[in-house]
């Protein structure tokens, strides 16, 4: 039975996973950086690299270890090729490349966005045509599949990301980061008592900079006045507000590609649970499939999985391969 090791590095998460064909985990080790970054209220690229490289060779190992196999007994090297953070990029590709070359294994350059939308095959297998809600720090995108190999971005944020947005948001009401879970658990709290406007945008694109700096207004508006902004009925109605606006585009979408079978959520906003709520109620007919929470964030087990499409497709890249900071779904 074919096995994967692959390797995540693309943001603030250096991880590695070994699966076989049958999507079976032997094992998955990823270590995280968010409570230094937090520190600084984001992701510093220049530490994440340097962490990186600090750790890269430790998680390997103990991936290796907990499947009790040797690189000898993998039949590829997968790794993040991109999107992602340059710096973050390069590490996890240079610890692939070296192993590549020394044990003469094939080298796959998996996009990182793929890998979040095939680890809900963790759940069941999917069903083609899937439209996929890709929504993270970072990216804000409805993409379409025929098939496996086939990836049409029909909705993109025009702006700021959701992810991002949640965080900048948190930040100004006193929220620590990561911003986009203590949101989420807030807005529980909260009741309708603000109202901030919906994004207005034409076809299944997404804007999100509008609502942001609303909420932003909303909060200085309130302290010009000596009045204070109450924190939880805030981020209910910023949370309502924007993942509103991405399940609607998302029902828009399915009317027109009335062919789809399976619709996926991806990413690290997919962990929300109000919008894994919506998802599950509004959506009527296709069947919806939502990933694992525990690998809704950053990890290298979506990699492996998302190689394993590669593998069957001989997708495989040179060890000359550019790390690409800025690669599209659509490559």
């Amino acid at each position: 039975m074919k096995k994967i090791l692959a390797i995540e590095s693309s943001c603030d998460e250096t991880a590695c996973a070994i699966i076989d064909e049958e999507l079976n985990i032997l094992s998955s080790v990823v270590t995280s950086q968010i409570d230094v970054h937090a520190r600084f209220g984001g992701v510093i690229p220049e530490i994440a690299s340097r962490m990186h490289v600090e750790q890269i060779s430790v998680i390997v190992e103990e991936a290796l270890k907990q499947a009790n196999l040797t690189v000898d007994d993998v039949d590829a090297i997968a790794y993040t090729i991109g999107p992602g953070l340059i710096g973050s990029l390069h590490i996890g590709g240079i610890a692939a490349k070296t192993l590549a070359s020394f044990y003469n294994k094939p080298l796959i350059g998996v996009h990182h966005l793929k890998g979040h939308i095939f680890i809900n095959e963790l759940i069941k297998p999917l069903n083609y045509p899937v439209l996929a809600l890709v929504v993270s720090g970072g990216h804000s995108e409805l993409v379409y599949m025929e098939n496996d190999d086939s990836f049409k971005i029909i909705g993109t944020t025009l702006d700021d990301a959701v992810g991002e947005s949640y965080d900048k948001v948190a930040r100004v009401i006193g929220l620590e980061y990561p911003g986009g879970p203590k949101i989420d658990k807030l807005s529980k709290e909260g009741k309708e008592n603000y109202k901030l406007p919906t994004p207005k945008v034409d076809g299944y694109n997404f804007s999100f900079s509008g609502l942001k700096n609303a909420a932003l207004q909303l909060v200085n508006k309130m302290n010009m006045k000596g009045e204070e902004i109450n924190k939880a009925d805030l981020a209910y109605a910023f949370q309502e507000t924007a993942l509103n606006s991405l399940v609607n585009k998302t029902l828009k979408a399915l009317e027109e590609y009335k062919d789809v079978k399976t619709v996926v959520v991806a990413g690290g906003v997919a962990a929300n649970s109000r919008l894994r709520e919506l998802m599950s109620e509004k959506i009527v007919g296709p069947e919806v499939i939502l990933p694992p929470l525990k690998y809704c964030t950053d990890n290298a087990t979506m990699i492996a999985v998302a190689a394993m499409h590669y593998l069957k497709h001989n997708k495989f890249v040179g060890l000359d391969a550019e790390s690409k900071p800025n690669m599209s779904i659509e490559d």
